[in-house]
């Protein structure tokens, strides 16, 4: 599903350069949208996959608003996590006719038949963030470097666990080991969870291999390490039985992966509640994360969760949108990627955008500098 790539990134890393190149071959829907229609004329059906998550409402508005200000109509729906609901979502925006689909899925393998009846209409699709799997009707995707993602965060664990310098190089001030961490990973229907794992993997098992890092659960493979659904209560769930398991009699755990902020806050949860220290500065094992939520932003600012990888969900709408209207225009989207992303029947065109670790140090210059978030709001812990 994926091509392994290599490379270490600093605190601000950013996805790796690609040569841009035009997305080839036929759209899904071989007889394509009305491109003489004005935008006025036309609708863009969104399915979003939930609301429960604090990025992907900022998705939907970012998307939203964007695309009325291109003139079009927008037919936007939450699917609460519920892979028939979404399903039901795409059959009514096919049959009311909508220009063209922007689909963010549940479950990239469970819209299959939804995806056939678009092309069979001619309606084109465009997957967000989230690749659609197992159908050649796929136009394009819009997306960030998730393998950079797993990269990210394997390297903010091992900068935390002092293995790496600030520049993100060997430190020669680093600990001898064996150093205990812990592995999580995402939703194993979402394929964005694969490639964040294998980028962390990837990045991690040198470290494994010279015994500098071990994992007492040696629970150390994706399945093992799966969160269904993303939830933050099954994390905590799971990082309370490790503890109580792996770890009884005070043993040391250094530093988990988490692959997203809502696993994070469960996971540090349940090493709070376990007397693991309240802070890092008091022994709170160093925990990763993903998407740079407001009340993870205040955990990081308070020095309890250690790091985060920030996605700017602006610049993913803008470029979902800029495709968008490609499409809807005759003209194909502009893609930096036509390689990587094989959903299991074809490569789908896509173009990737940066990603940025977030720190302690740097979370001010990242986010409340650029006006994603303001200061009050990080002090709060909420917009």
């Amino acid at each position: 599903m994926y091509n392994r790539r290599t490379f270490m990134l600093g605190a601000t890393a950013t996805a790796a350069a690609l040569g841009l190149a035009a997305c080839g071959g036929e759209g899904a829907g071989s007889g394509g949208p009305d491109t003489d229609a004005a935008p006025s004329e036309q609708t863009v059906g969104v399915a979003m996959p939930t609301q429960t998550y604090e990025r992907w409402v900022a998705d939907g508005d970012n998307i939203k608003k964007g695309l009325e200000e291109k003139g079009f109509t927008v037919d936007m729906q939450y699917a609460g996590d519920d892979i028939p609901t979404q399903q039901q979502q795409i059959d009514q925006m096919i049959n009311s006719g909508v220009s063209a689909l922007l689909i963010a899925s549940i479950d990239g393998a469970s819209l299959s038949s939804q995806l056939d009846a678009a092309a069979a209409v001619g309606i084109p699709v465009i997957a967000y963030d989230r690749l659609l799997t197992d159908s050649e009707n796929v136009d394009f995707y819009v997306t960030f470097d998730n393998y950079t993602v797993g990269v990210n965060q394997a390297n903010a664990l091992l900068f935390g666990l002092g293995l790496l310098d600030e520049s993100f190089e060997p430190s020669p001030d680093a600990p001898e080991g064996p150093l205990n961490v812990e592995l999580f990973a995402g939703s194993l229907d979402d394929n964005n969870a694969h490639l964040f794992w294998q980028g962390a993997i990837d990045t991690l098992q040198p470290f494994f291999d010279d015994g500098t890092l071990e994992v007492p659960s040696g629970q150390m493979d994706i399945d093992q390490a799966a969160t269904q659904r993303w939830e933050q209560e099954t994390a905590q769930k799971r990082m309370e039985t490790l503890l109580t398991t792996h770890y009884a009699g005070g043993k040391e755990i250094d530093g988990v992966l988490a692959p997203a902020d809502p696993l994070s806050r469960g996971i540090l949860n349940a090493l709070q509640n376990a007397g693991r220290g309240d802070t890092i500065e008091d022994g709170l094992p160093i925990v990763t994360g993903q998407d740079a939520e407001i009340a993870s932003i205040k955990l990081i600012a308070d020095g309890v969760q250690h790091s985060t990888i920030f996605k700017d969900t602006r610049n993913l709408a803008e470029q979902a949108i800029i495709s968008t209207e490609s499409i809807l225009t005759g003209e194909e989207p502009e893609a930096n990627d036509t390689e990587t992303y094989d959903n299991g029947v074809k490569v789908v065109p896509s173009y990737l955008l940066e990603v940025q670790m977030v720190l302690q140090s740097n979370y001010e210059e990242i986010l409340v500098e650029t006006g994603y978030y303001t200061e009050e709001q990080v002090e709060a812990g909420q917009l």
